[in-house]
């Protein structure tokens, strides 16, 4: 039986070697800066730090800022952030009735972390996403006088943010794309099918904040012609990839759904 920290990584890799994910990286295409073997290496790098997750008396912020600074130690910058945000409490929790009581009970010790991890990564937030600039060294000492929880920052930027959102409404889109591919029998081809469900639903955040919310509805829309059969899926990937358009905040919900699917018995190897 595989460990949670075996499913985590597991989920990783599943995720981005599926294909055809459209504007994201997969086995067919990377990015100027950043390519498959680099998601890869962090799923190979980030063990030590999944396996603190199970049991562990290490806080979820000092975790996730682990899992961020192992994971940069190549070339390729940031990778899994926001996937690290969701997979770190699900592995802690085993799964989501456990993760739902661990964020709740986040400390202010645990924002500091986190913004010292986001810190580390290139992901850039707009100004109206947090009351405190990240790369500002007074945040810090902000949340620590306002005696702020990460589940405080994740709860205040759930609006603009869909992955903080998840810790904040249950981790429903996990749980919905945990589900679909439980309920499918194409097995490794159903992962593409759940993130093209969740494309075809929901607006990514990163899309809105990198380029609006006129290009990630969108997107969206476009991603409905394709489950409709009016577009290919190779046909979105090149209009995503044309324009820049890259939905991560998808793809990081999908790995956390994968990942609770695997801790529920879900067969990806058939």
């Amino acid at each position: 039986m595989r460990s949670p920290a075996e499913n985590a990584q597991l989920a990783m890799m599943l995720e981005v070697c599926a294909e055809v994910k459209p504007g994201n990286v997969d086995r067919h295409h990377d990015y100027e800066d950043t390519s498959l073997q680099h998601f890869l290496a962090s799923t190979i790098f980030v063990r030590p730090v999944f396996k603190r997750a199970e049991n562990s008396s290490d806080n979820i912020g000092r975790l996730i800022y682990d899992a961020v600074s192992v994971t940069n130690t190549h070339s390729g910058g940031n990778t899994h952030f926001g996937a690290f945000i969701l997979l770190i409490p699900l592995i802690a929790g085993g799964g989501i009735k456990g993760a739902k009581e661990i964020v709740k009970n986040t400390t202010v010790d645990d924002a500091v972390m986190f913004y010292r991890a986001f810190g580390l990564t290139k992901v850039r937030m707009k100004d109206s996403d947090l009351e405190m600039d990240v790369n500002d060294p007074s945040a810090t000492d902000s949340l620590i006088e306002n005696n702020t929880t990460l589940y405080d920052v994740m709860e205040y930027s759930s609006t603009v943010d869909m992955v903080a959102a998840e810790w904040i409404n249950g981790f429903s889109l996990t749980r919905k794309t945990a589900d679909f591919l439980k309920n499918s029998d194409n097995g490794q081809k159903a992962i593409i099918d759940a993130f093209m469900n969740l494309l075809a639903s929901e607006t990514d955040t990163f899309v809105v904040k990198k380029l609006g919310s006129k290009t990630a509805e969108k997107l969206k829309n476009k991603a409905k012609e394709a489950l409709d059969g009016n577009i290919s899926l190779e046909e979105l990937d090149r209009i995503c990839l044309l324009k820049g358009i890259n939905p991560g905040s998808l793809a990081d919900i999908t790995i956390a759904g994968i990942f609770v699917a695997l801790m529920e018995g879900w067969n990806w190897d058939f």
